[in-house]
């Protein structure tokens, strides 16, 4: 082909290697120099493992992954992928958008089977389709480096769905973070997904979110979840689960004792779905984020999930954002946390409700028991302009205007609170020195912004990330590190 032409080894005895031919019952051979020959015709998938190899061993140890993937592009009669030969050797690499389709994904399928630096590829919205990906499992079969996967948004169907099911149930792999998103999985892709799962403990992190499944699915999951003893991590976001598909995946979740995060947005689970997630959190002891914003849940589901929240131990993030909950629900969650001395509560995210000043001061009574919450709301209704103001003027800025008067760093200052003068505090005993200090006078909502902005999320806050919070003044403003 004449635009091959520019890709071909620029050596002075070359001799042009020809195509095999297209049919999928074709084995294809690699030969990553110019010939003796090609061999075209053998049986598919004779007494070999994958559709992928490289007919002479010799050659294949000793070519450069340019040349192989070259020499795979000329073979599938695509153009090779420039961003690719530039970044075959790197830990990480992103083809999304590329535009690949099924050879051009075989052709980089064939340059990864002997890689050994890739350990995460990125190939969302290349329309990889079911051809594409049984060249990736093929690969797979032999290359045990790649760890993370992204092939969302790729038109795999149900099809596809068996491909990668029929793969991963060998446990046969190093893949621990799977991407499928929005790969038009419907009702009957659950089934073969499920049946891998269950028996699978490899992967770790799954995305599932942006397709089809509703209330079949959601029963095949909670089926997979209760006997499932790998996954960590567990996106559904945007699919079609409402009470009956919620119910059974809450069912499976009571006795799952790996599963620590799992979104549920953005589905119909609604308020009798919100009594299966207050049965979860009363019994589940391994959950610690879980995400149900915009399912319908209104203030009698945030009734049920309270009773959860005031026995369970382990959730430290909880999302409730664009449900209909009023300041009512609000008071019930937040009271529900009060009430339990165990909670681990870090984040309560109800951020389209709209709050009272007695919601202010019944959420103080929280935070004086669990200072490490957050309560995260859309305002504070019925505040005077002068209360506004106090609540919610910028901390950092006033911590700076007293440092740059007494020509000091923002890090100092906070180096200053703390008795071993170190840059690191926990969070309560940071929380209860900026409370008592009387340098800068603060509200306890500035302080919570103040340590949101300072937290490691380890329980300690760092004032080394102060350095990127300064505000500048002109010419005068202050690099902490300049000391």
């Amino acid at each position: 082909m004449d635009n091959d032409k520019p890709l071909q080894p620029e050596t002075e005895d070359e001799t042009e290697t020809e195509l095999v031919p297209q049919s999928s019952d074709k084995t294809l051979y690699c030969e990553a120099e110019p010939p003796p020959t090609v061999e075209k015709v053998k049986p598919a998938r004779e007494n070999s493992e994958t559709d992928l190899e490289i007919e002479d061993n010799e050659k294949f140890f000793t070519t450069g992954q340019k040349e192989l993937y070259l020499e795979a592009c000329k073979l599938v009669g695509v153009v090779p992928v420039s961003y690719f030969i530039r970044n075959m050797e790197e830990s990480y690499v992103n083809l999304n958008h590329h535009g690949l389709g099924p050879r051009g994904t075989k052709a980089i399928a064939i340059a990864l089977v002997s890689n050994t630096a890739v350990t995460k590829l990125e190939l969302e919205d290349n329309c990889i389709m079911e051809e594409g990906v049984l060249s990736l499992v093929e690969m797979l079969q032999e290359n045990y480096y790649l760890q993370e996967m992204n092939i969302s948004n790729n038109h795999l169907g149900l099809e596809g769905a068996r491909i990668i099911s029929d793969f991963f149930e060998r446990n046969s792999s190093s893949i621990w973070n799977l991407e499928l998103s929005g790969n038009d999985f419907k009702e009957e892709s659950a089934a073969p997904l499920c049946q891998a799962l269950s028996t699978n403990y490899r992967i770790k992190k799954l995305d599932l979110s942006h397709n089809q499944f509703s209330d079949i699915g959601g029963e095949q999951l909670g089926q997979m979840l209760a006997i499932n003893v790998g996954l960590t991590s567990l996106d559904l976001s945007w699919n079609n689960f409402h009470t009956r598909g919620a119910v059974a995946l809450c069912n499976g979740l009571r006795g799952n004792v790996t599963l620590t995060k799992l979104d549920l947005s953005m589905n119909g689970l609604g308020n009798e779905g919100a009594v299966a997630l207050g049965e979860v959190l009363r019994l589940n002891s391994c959950l610690v984020y879980l995400d149900v914003g915009g399912n319908d849940i209104g203030n009698e589901g945030a009734s049920k999930i309270s009773k959860g929240l005031e026995s369970n131990e382990s959730l430290r993030v909880l999302k409730l954002f664009l449900n209909p909950i009023s300041m009512d629900g609000a008071i019930l969650l937040i009271l529900a946390i009060k009430r339990n001395p165990k909670s681990r509560m870090e984040e309560l995210d109800i951020s389209n409700v709209l709050v009272s000043e007695q919601f202010m001061k019944t959420l103080d009574g929280v935070y004086a028991v669990h200072p490490q919450l957050d309560v995260v709301f859309k305002a504070v209704q019925g505040l005077s302009a002068k209360k506004t103001i106090f609540l919610l003027t910028n901390p950092m800025k006033l911590i700076q205007n007293y440092a740059d008067q007494h020509k000091i760093t923002v890090m100092d200052f906070f180096k200053s609170l703390n008795p071993t003068g170190t840059m690191k505090m926990s969070v309560d005993e940071f929380q209860k020195v900026m409370i008592e200090q009387t340098k800068v006078p603060l509200n306890q909502y500035q302080v919570r912004e103040v340590i949101r902005k300072l937290d490691e999320k380890t329980g300690m806050v760092n004032f080394r990330h102060a350095v990127s919070l300064t505000v500048p003044h002109g010419n005068a403003a202050i690099n902490p590190l300049s000391k």
